[in-house]
């Protein structure tokens, strides 16, 4: 039986009305649906029917806050490598569980190729690091190996919203 996670359908093409709503949403998700709307050049009701349909499709997840580390006593970040001595489905989507609700985890990567996780953390000074590390990573048995980059700054991508 295939993965339930690979059986994902396929989102319907997106033309300038729903490249437009995402761009607005995109810069201020807080945008109420008369202000999309105006953005995007077509009706209330029309952007909210877009809307509906962008969210049912799968193509807009959600809208969240971004909230600041630093103002919760975090202004460190790192990139914790993460390599496994067994690749058994059981042993990865166990450990993939548990790194996703460590305290500090931004996001949790799982990657092909010599690492199999790759996590951003953000935590409130070395020893905190070393300590999640210790407590929540390696504790593991599945996990064989870890390495550890800091990060000196963070910036936004493109993204991949058409210009």
């Amino acid at each position: 039986m295939a993965d339930e996670r690979s059986k994902k359908p396929q989102p319907p093409p997106l033309d300038g009305t729903d490249l437009a709503i995402l761009a607005a949403l995109a810069e201020d998700g807080r945008m109420t649906n008369a202000a999309l709307a105006a953005r995007a050049g077509v009706a209330e009701s029309t952007c909210a029917y877009r809307l509906r349909a962008l969210r049912e499709s799968g193509v807009l997840t959600g809208i969240a806050a971004r909230l600041n580390p630093e103002a919760f006593g975090r202004p460190l970040h790192a990139i914790i490598k993460v390599r496994l001595g067994s690749h058994s489905r059981e042993h990865v989507h166990h450990l993939y569980d548990r790194l996703v609700e460590l305290p500090g985890v931004m996001t949790v990567f799982h990657v092909g190729g010599d690492d199999d996780f790759l996590l951003h953390v953000a935590v409130a000074g070395p020893e905190a690091l070393r300590d999640l590390i210790l407590e929540h990573v390696t504790a593991h048995a599945v996990v064989r190996q870890t390495e550890t980059q800091l990060v000196f700054e963070v910036r936004d991508g493109r993204g991949v919203l058409p210009r």
